[in-house]
Formats: structure tokens, sequence, C-alpha cells
């Protein structure tokens, strides 16, 4: 009996001893005029987060708040999902050198600073989930990486969209023609030799994979291991996504038969002349990632660009987004290159999708983020107003549940207004210390 009330005693003190469960965070977004994206807009909106993830969207009056949330006032305004921006380059990363023209075995993940300020920038955008490249100077410059934009990263783990870079795969495949790859020995020196050293390649993968297939894991019969046939079998097994930069109509057939002779579907980046053959990249089942570009220069590639790229793709039947190659458009204005797709002609809906859900779905990222529906990431955008119009600006935007820029914060302002100084770390130090 003496013993049973010793072990009784001993496991209440550590019941008292031990912390309590860690309650669940829930914050609710309430009022605003909320844009799922997956349904119709609702004018009077309420979206309840909880640790991190969307648990109910509805009308104010069919959504109760739980007790002890938090609740954010958004009355008057705009609650989009978080921006998703299929092409990149924030975060000072590099891709390939100049010894060869195709270097799969690239990461850019290697090269970026999870610490950059730039990444602040296309916060202030209200961009939430990002692509970042290597540079279209090469064939095959590296294996890109999405991100979730979180705040005060430490290394660059703590912005992956997987857990674990060296078992999953947290990326694509940048690949590249036309003129960019175009230079002196290695490099190919024309557009057919250029294709021809991408297919010769993508062959060697081939007769890799078989080998390795063949091997059945016995290490005997394994070939060496090659960190480049690794990155193309990944492609050719469709568990890696090509991003393919190409501009001119001709390019992009070019890339559309490659991917037609190795089984994969790449996801066309620019796409400068798709309005010349919006039926072939629709019959081709290929994605486009388009670019606004809303200043006169840049390549002659680019020079039969036209704004009703958008439009052209949307009637066609062809999956379309927008990116921001930043540093090429700004992440800051993110919305309006969608906005000046509408100009031209593209739906509203599909030109939001384009810069949500879209874009998601390129990325395979779809199940988590690009709209606002139970169950996924928290990745919100809290707008002054109507998304396509010059007088709105991006106020809040939150990363599963954690607000990371507040444009009412001075701090986070002088990202979204300031000039690119800020981008560099020095004008503000002092500032955000």
């Amino acid at each position: 009996m003496r013993t049973t009330v010793s072990l009784l005693s001993l496991t209440l003190a550590a019941a008292l001893l031990a912390p309590a469960a860690r309650a669940a965070e829930v914050i609710v977004f309430r009022g605003a005029t909320v844009v799922p994206i997956a349904g119709a807009p609702i004018p009077k909106g309420t979206v309840v987060v909880e640790d991190g993830k969307i648990r109910s969207v509805g009308a104010v009056e069919a959504v109760a708040v739980p007790a002890g949330a938090k609740v954010v006032d958004l009355a008057g305004k705009v609650l989009l999902p978080g921006l998703v921006d299929t092409h990149s380059h924030l975060g000072g990363g590099d891709g390939a050198d100049s010894s060869a023209p195709l270097q799969p075995d690239d990461r850019i993940m290697d090269a970026i600073d999870p610490r950059s300020d730039t990444f602040m920038k296309a916060r202030s955008g209200g961009i939430t989930t990002v692509n970042v490249m290597p540079g279209s100077g090469h064939l095959m410059s590296g294996q890109t990486v999405y991100l979730k934009l979180r705040r005060n990263p430490r290394t660059i783990d703590d912005l992956l969209t997987c857990r674990n870079p060296l078992t999953e795969i947290c990326g694509g495949m940048k690949m590249a023609n036309g003129t960019n790859s175009i230079k002196d020995a290695p490099f190919p020196g024309t557009r057919s030799k250029a294709a021809a050293l991408v297919r010769s390649m993508f062959v060697k993968a081939r007769q890799y994979r078989d080998k390795m297939q063949k091997a059945k894991g016995d290490p005997k019969k394994l070939p060496d291991r090659d960190l480049q046939m690794e990155a193309l079998v990944e492609i050719l097994d469709g568990r890696r996504q090509v991003h393919f930069h190409t501009h001119k109509a001709e390019d992009a057939l070019t890339a559309i038969r490659l991917g037609k002779e190795f089984g994969f579907r790449p996801v066309l980046h620019h796409v400068s002349e798709a309005w010349k053959i919006p039926g072939e990249l629709a019959a081709a089942g290929v994605p486009c990632s388009i670019i606004t570009l809303d200043s006169p220069g840049g390549k002659l590639e680019t020079v039969e660009l036209r704004m009703e790229n958008g439009a052209a793709l949307e009637k066609a039947g062809v999956a379309v987004a927008y990116h921001t190659d930043d540093p090429i458009t700004d992440s800051r204005l993110f919305l309006r290159s969608a906005a000046m797709g509408v100009r031209a002609g593209m739906s509203r809906q599909k030109a939001l999708e384009a810069l949500t859900l879209t874009g998601a779905k390129m990325l395979g990222l779809e199940k988590r983020v690009g709209s606002l529906e139970v169950g996924k990431d928290a990745d919100l955008v809290v707008l002054s107003g109507d998304p396509f119009s010059v007088y709105t600006h991006v106020e809040q935007t939150w990363v599963e549940g954690k607000k990371v820029f507040d444009r009412a914060d001075p701090a986070d302002r002088k990202f979204a207004t300031g000039g690119y100084e800020v981008y560099r770390g020095e004008l503000f130090e002092e500032d955000l210390k």
C-alpha cells in the first residue's frame, strides 16, 4: 500500500512539473473581401487560421470566432492567397560556370544567402512562395529551389519547402535555349547544336538509368555515382520539373520536341512569342510562365513580346502563370504584371490564378499553396483595395500564419518604398537593428 501511494505521489508530482501542452494559436482574419481563388469572392469574409493552417473560410455570419482567438479586423480590405512567383533570382545566388554548357549537378540552393534583404522585396510585394533559379546563360544551368519566404531565416533550410534536401526534391531544373546559351566553345555556336548537346546528355542519362535498374541494388553491378546523371534521371522519371527559358516561337517548339523525345513536360518560361503559336502550345499541354516587360529595351529575342500573351494563352486553354524574373521586373510590383494582362484582354479570374494557384501547380505545390482552402498553408496577402488597381498597396503578408511584412511598420515600409540601396543592406543598417 505504501509503495502504491509513493508511486501515485511521484506520478502527480511529475504531472505538476511537466510543461502544459501548448495551446493552438488561432488567428481570425475577419471582414475583408476574401478572394479564395478556388471559389467566388466573399464580400465580407472570414478566414480562420490554426497553427499555420487554414481551418475555415466563409462569410462573416457563417464562421464563428473560436474562443481565445486573435482577431485581425480587415474591414474594407481585400484578402488574397500568398502570391507564387514561378521564376526569380532573389538571394544573390549563382549557378553553373563557364566550364561546360550543361551542368545539371549545380544547385542554386548552395549559393543563396537566406538573409538577403532581396527577400524582403518579395514579401513587400505579397510573394510568399518563390522558385529561385540559376541563370539562363547555359543549356542547363542547374537545379532550382522552391522557397517559402518565412521571416528571419538563419540558414537556407529555414526557407525550403521540403524537410530534407538530401532525401527530397526541393526544386526543378533550369534549362534554356536561344541566344543566351550561344557562345564560344565549349558552348554551342548555333541553335541546332544546342539542341544536339541536350539530346546527347539525355541519351547518356537513359543509359545510366538502365544500368541502375539492371543492377537491382547490387553494389558490384551499380555504375559509379554520377551527380549529373542522377539529376537527369529524376527528370526522366518525372520527379523533377524542367523550367525552360525560351523566347522565340521556334525555340519554344524545340523545347517541346525535347520533352516529347525524352518523356518530360517542361514549364516554358517567358515565351515572348507565345501569341504566334497558342494552338501548338495547347496541343502539347505545356504550361507557360510568362513575364510582363513594362519598359523598353532588353534582348532582341523579346522584340515581338506582346501584352496579349496571357489572353492568347487563356483563349487557347493553356495553363498560364506570371513571374517576375526579379531583378528583371520588381517583386514589389508583381500584381501589376497580371493587371497588364487584364488590360490586354485576359480575364480577371485567370489573371488572379496566374499569380497564385496556376503557379503553385507548376511547382507541384498546389496542395499546400495558391488558394485559400481548408488544410492549406495560411499564406495570405492583405491589400488596401482591388488587386489590379494602381492605387492598391500590399499592407501585410503572412506565411504559415506568421506576419512577414507589415507596411505600417516603418522598418518594413522602407523595403516597399525605398530605392535599391535598401536591398544592399547598407543605407538603413542602423535603423533595422
